[in-house]
């Protein structure tokens, strides 16, 4: 991480004409730049509470459609609720409730009439550790098409797997075990097994903390050519990652607020909020 030089340490200021971390690949140079902003979720005055506990607070944001949106903040800032809220996936703790709105196309997730597995079939979601099926990698690709009722070919598994940057490496053992795959492989797999039924939105948290540095790589190379196709929402701790590979960023700090959000080069580099600038810096988090 490019963090601020010793001269703006000791006097508590610095030169606006440098970033605070290094944005050398923006949205522009990823082909993404030039594209509309439409907007394909949004959140208004959005609300999350464990129990008595408010893990969000009023938060609303307009995320474009076949981005990168990166979500950043320390932890337990409310990045990984946030995240969960948009396909519902908090429905599954019992003491969670959510109050305000998350909209997909303009209509309310939260409504009574949506069917929250429906709703994650167009917003697939990969995890922080890899977590493939203990079944064959086609096996682990085909499970998506098959709880959606659609048909298992070759061709749909195949598509996946390019899509996901993996096919050539394991083409030719496509019976054998996901679980025998490597960490970043594995992680790609379970990319691709999201990917498979072509979700719209694709949200993925944290998805290569738990990965070598190599592996991780590979995986930020395939978050940026799956924009071209998805719109990409994804958390990470990682500062510099999201400078790389997003073109939206939010800031979330304590008390699940959403400090700031925009475009990812604003953000870095001349941010509108002394707290967000503290933070990316490493005065702390």
């Amino acid at each position: 991480m490019t963090m601020a030089t010793n001269e703006t340490e000791e006097t508590g200021g610095r030169n606006d004409s440098e970033p605070l971390i290094s944005t050398e690949v923006t949205s522009s140079e990823t082909g993404r730049g030039s594209r509309a902003d439409e907007t394909v979720l949004e959140t208004r005055n959005l609300d999350v509470y464990y129990g008595d506990e408010q893990a969000l607070q009023d938060v609303s944001a307009e995320i474009p459609e076949h981005k990168v949106t990166a979500i950043i903040g320390p932890s337990g800032c409310g990045k990984s609720t946030f995240l969960r809220s948009i396909n519902r996936m908090n429905d599954q703790i019992d003491v969670a409730r959510a109050d305000g709105e998350v909209l997909f196309h303009e209509k309310n997730v939260y409504d009574e009439d949506v069917d929250p597995v429906a709703l994650r079939r167009k917003i697939g979601q990969v995890f922080q550790k890899p977590n493939p099926f203990p079944k064959s990698i086609r096996d682990n690709v085909a499970y998506g098409l098959k709880i959606q009722g659609k048909e298992v070919t070759d061709e749909a598994i195949e598509r996946a797997l390019k899509q996901a940057a993996l096919y050539e490496e394991v083409k030719d053992k496509l019976n054998s075990s996901g679980l025998d795959l490597s960490g970043g492989q594995q992680q790609r797999l379970c990319i691709a097994r999201a990917i498979a039924p072509d979700p719209e939105v694709l949200l993925m948290d944290e998805p290569t903390s738990a990965l070598d540095p190599v592996a991780a790589s590979k995986i930020e190379d395939l978050i940026s050519e799956l924009a071209r196709e998805y719109t990409v929402v994804i958390v990470t701790h990682n500062m510099q990652q999201a400078a790389r590979i997003s073109d939206k960023t939010a800031v979330f700090l304590t008390g699940g607020k959403l400090v700031e959000f925009g475009n990812t080069n604003k953000i870095f580099e001349n941010p509108d909020h002394q707290e967000v600038e503290d933070y990316i810096t490493g005065k702390f988090g």
